[in-house]
């Protein structure tokens, strides 16, 4: 069973479709756990109205405060951290669970057009999201219906698109992340200190630089890797270049991932293999 947990501010109709998707595809138990962050618009009572488990914050707070929010409150020993604008596959836990099981890994993505299989390719359908993104949004706007039809025009039909690409590459990895969904064991997550260091709002590649720097050194955990078989959709930043923004309440504590990291970024990523682990 997998905890779900996204955090929120505004954003009505993108959130009645993620949560339309992640119903309908969903096939096994999960609760999902909502962090609002002030929304405004209806939202966090749209989703208590449908059974999310709603925390309510007095103003707009950081991903990493938000997420160790979300931990805190979860009751299962998966923890899938997901935006809410992605668009969930057709049997994504079933499959994203037997991947983690069969491979054993703790920190696993779907695939996404954030991250394909090659960099070639993966910038080839950045592009062409891109292409259909903007002018639609420009010419549209971004409301229920336009979100849906800009997935359509993206991929047509949504569950034969995931379908084939589930038969092309099934299991098969490769190390990387998509920040926009990432699942953790609780395992794995209490490896890396039991929550996500609030100090960096980059808070996805500081925990991919976390596992990376743990399964080298002490080797009790893989890296964190992409399930090339799973491919969730992800609206790239729909919800934060809006007139919802708000600064964050604890802007004065975070700082440069590279202030964390320094030189150690580089030895670390120097290390990196990429190829697809069959």
């Amino acid at each position: 069973m997998i905890s779900v947990i996204t955090a929120i501010r505004n954003h009505l109709d993108m959130n009645r479709l993620y949560w339309e998707k992640l119903k309908q595809y969903t096939v096994l138990p999960f609760e999902l756990i909502i962090i609002d962050n002030d929304s405004s618009d209806g939202s966090a009572e749209f989703f208590e109205s449908v059974g999310a488990k709603v925390i309510r914050n007095k103003g707009n707070y950081s991903y990493p405060h938000c997420q160790n929010q979300g931990i805190a409150a979860a009751r299962y020993d998966v923890f899938a951290f997901f935006n809410n604008d992605i668009i969930v596959c057709p049997y994504w836990d079933k499959l994203l669970l037997n991947i983690m099981t069969q491979k054993n890994i703790d920190f696993i993505s779907p695939a996404s057009n954030d991250r394909i299989e090659t960099t070639v390719s993966t910038k080839t359908i950045v592009k062409r999201w891109k292409y259909v993104k903007y002018p639609f949004i420009f010419l549209f706007g971004h409301g229920y219906y336009n979100l849906k039809w800009m997935c359509y025009m993206m991929y047509g039909n949504w569950e034969i698109y995931t379908k084939k690409r589930h038969e092309k590459f099934g299991i098969d990895i490769i190390e990387d992340f998509s920040g926009s969904c990432v699942l953790v064991s609780r395992f794995g997550m209490d490896k890396v200190g039991g929550k996500w260091d609030e100090r960096i709002q980059a808070a996805d590649f500081d925990m991919y630089m976390q596992v990376r720097k743990r399964s080298l050194t002490i080797g009790d955990i893989k890296p964190m890797q992409v399930a090339l078989g799973v491919f969730f959709h992800h609206y790239s930043r729909l919800t934060l270049r809006s007139k919802h923004y708000m600064p964050f309440l604890d802007a004065d504590k975070l700082i440069l991932i590279e202030q964390k990291w320094g030189d150690e970024r580089k030895t670390l990523l120097e290390k990196l293999d990429t190829h697809v682990g069959k």
